[in-house]
Formats: C-alpha cells, structure tokens, sequence
C-alpha cells in the first residue's frame, strides 16, 4: 500500500501566520502531537506541542518557530512502511505526505498506521503462532517453509528480529491453522529451539515449558 492511499484529510495544516494559540488549540482538538505548516501549498515543516507550549507569546505566529520545526515527511509514491519507519524515527503522531517539488498533500496518522500494519502482519487473520530463536547464521527460509508444509499446514507471515542483546535471530511464523502441536513437535524434531507458541493447545505451552527448564537443569 501507498503512502497517499492513506492521507486523513480531517487533519488542518497551518500557515506560517498562524497563532501559537491557535496551533495549541488545533493540536488539542485533534489529540496529536505535530502539526503541518504549509506556504504555498509547499510543506515547511512540522511543529511540536512542546515548542509551542514553551513560546513566549501566545499571540506569535508559528513562523518564529521555524528554527525549531521537523523535517520529516514521505513521498505520496513510498510504500507506508516508510511513514511507519519515519513516525518512529521522529516520534511523531501524524507524517506529512509530499509530492513533487514539496508539495504538502496531507497527512498520515499512526492510528491508521497501526491499523494498516496490523492487516499487513495478518493480525486480523486466523491462526496459530510459532516463535523460534536461532542463530542468524542457521535461518534457512525453504527449511522452515518444508517443515511447516510437511505438516499440511502454510505460513501466512513471517517475520525476523535480532535480539540487540545476544544478536540471535527471533523468527515469528503465523500459521494459517490453530492445531500447531505438530508443527512445534516436528521443529522440536529438527532441533529448533521454539520458545513460544500459540493455538488451539494453549496449555501445551505449559508443558512445554517446563519441559525446557527441566532440559536446562538436566544440562542436556
């Protein structure tokens, strides 16, 4: 999905000439955290509740801020992962889409981005969870991929992270089926360390867990 197909057109914009009292007032009708300031359809920048709040007039305009605005932004052509990485880089609740040239177009929310993000990791879909952790070296696509095939079964999404502490690699598979006892048994199998999982058998978990505490105590 395009960043443009997600623009909220209920979010104003300010001008340059705009008040800090008005730009407070905006910010808190709307629960965000950044405004958009536009001149001549071209975007400036974005300004912070905290640096309006510490202006030393209500009655300014916004236009004296300036030094201190945001420049974050995404192109209206960007996949929205790139808003998603942008609003987290800047910590801000609404990212301003662009056109060529700078032309302002709107603004994405992290509301709607959470949403979206939320269908695009499948977490409206049905299924059950498996979660491995290994070496980045030992993560084998077409590997994980049989295993789980093996077993009738389709992974519907599949995601990596790498743990800052130990560097070791956080696989997060989302199955399109619940019954997943067989699927951990045969990764078990396949030594694989799963250190969670969730489906149908909510209390193999348990089982399981105590299983791996009594492995670690038994040194094996």
């Amino acid at each position: 999905m395009l960043t443009v197909e997600l623009i909220n057109n209920n979010i104003p914009r300010l001008q340059l000439q705009d008040t800090v009292a008005k730009s407070l007032q905006l910010i808190n009708d709307f629960r965000v955290t950044h405004l958009p300031v536009v001149a001549d359809d071209k975007l400036i920048g974005l300004v912070s509740e905290d640096d309006l709040l510490d202006a030393e007039e209500d009655k300014m305009p916004v236009e004296l801020l300036q030094d201190s605005f945001v420049h974050a932004f995404v192109s209206d052509n960007a996949h929205f992962l790139n808003a998603v990485s942008t609003a987290n880089q800047f910590d801000t609740t609404v990212v301003p889409v662009i056109a060529e040239n700078r032309e302002f177009i709107g603004v994405i929310t992290t509301t709607d981005l959470l949403k979206t993000l939320g269908n695009f990791a499948g977490a409206n879909e049905i299924g059950g969870i498996i979660v491995l952790e290994m070496e980045r070296s030992q993560f084998a696509i077409s590997e994980i991929s049989r295993i789980v095939e093996s077993n009738d079964a389709t992974i519907l999404h599949l995601n990596t992270m790498v743990q800052p502490d130990t560097g070791m690699l956080t696989v997060s598979l989302h199955i399109n089926k619940k019954e997943i006892a067989a699927i951990v048994a045969t990764f078990e199998r396949y030594e694989y360390d799963v250190i969670y999982f969730f489906g149908d058998e909510n209390f193999e978990n348990e089982i399981h867990n105590n299983y791996r505490h009594l492995m670690n105590y038994l040194g094996i």
